[in-house]
């Protein structure tokens, strides 16, 4: 069974999805300038790590809570 978390959407196109099957994460990021970008990560931990990546500080262009709200999501998948 595939289960599908929501991490953000902001319209139709802006949007980060995590779908758990089994022991396998598939990200799906979709964007309206690059299109859908796909991921898949087989632990937890390198999901985590990707986010935390992802979602660096120095590079986020949003502001810090909304940062934090991403990442609290990704923690809970």
């Amino acid at each position: 069974m595939i289960k599908k978390h929501q991490i953000y959407k902001t319209d139709n196109w802006n949007m980060l999805t995590v779908e758990v099957n089994g022991t396998r994460f598939v990200v799906r990021e979709i964007s309206d300038q690059w299109g859908e970008d796909c991921q898949t990560f087989l632990s937890r931990q390198a999901l985590r790590h990707w986010a935390d990546e992802r979602f660096a500080s120095e590079h986020f262009t949003g502001t810090e809570e909304e940062r934090q709200t991403i990442l609290a999501n990704i923690r809970e998948v």
